[in-house]
């Protein structure tokens, strides 16, 4: 279990996140056309798990734009933004903000996603949901970096993320 901040108090987390030099876990998510996608639809290519709550507060729109912008002209690497909001609520927001380069995956039907990745909040307010986190794979499907957000509504460590790539 980790714990982290919202607005300082203190919401406690189903897990740790996967160890950097480790293989990252196998996961299914729901795609925005409703079909799934798991890690093994990515082989080959370095991924980016931008992961948060909901797609409807601030950081975490926040963070899929800084994604789009920042990731989107590198070489064999796609963005994966993780939330349980449904697909349509996400495909609705990449579609106004015009954001074209990060793919939108949700964790709604069985929650695999966030019991495999130490993800769930497990109390608080946030209950249900994900805790924002980012996490680099590799290639080869091993884990190059790992940031659990310390307190939620902060943004993540973009550069860190990126030098990890």
């Amino acid at each position: 279990m980790a714990t982290v901040t919202l607005k300082g108090n203190e919401i406690h987390t189903s897990g740790t996140l996967p160890e950097v030099g480790k293989p990252a876990p196998e996961f299914a998510l729901v795609a925005e056309d409703l079909s799934s996608k798991g890690l093994a639809d990515f082989k080959g290519q370095k991924l980016v798990l931008n992961v948060f709550p909901s797609i409807d507060t601030g950081t975490c729109a926040q963070s899929v734009r800084t994604f789009n912008e920042k990731a989107s002209g590198m070489d064999n690497t796609k963005v994966l933004c993780i939330s349980r909001d449904t697909p349509f609520a996400m495909t609705r927001f990449c579609g106004a903000e015009g954001l074209e380069h990060v793919i939108n995956l949700s964790d709604m039907r069985d929650w695999n996603f966030g019991k495999a990745y130490g993800l769930d909040f497990t109390d608080g307010p946030l209950q249900g949901l994900l805790s924002r986190a980012v996490i680099v794979i590799d290639e080869n499907g091993v884990v190059t970096h790992a940031q659990q957000v310390p307190e939620i509504v902060d943004e993540p460590d973009y550069n860190a993320a990126l030098a990890a790539l």
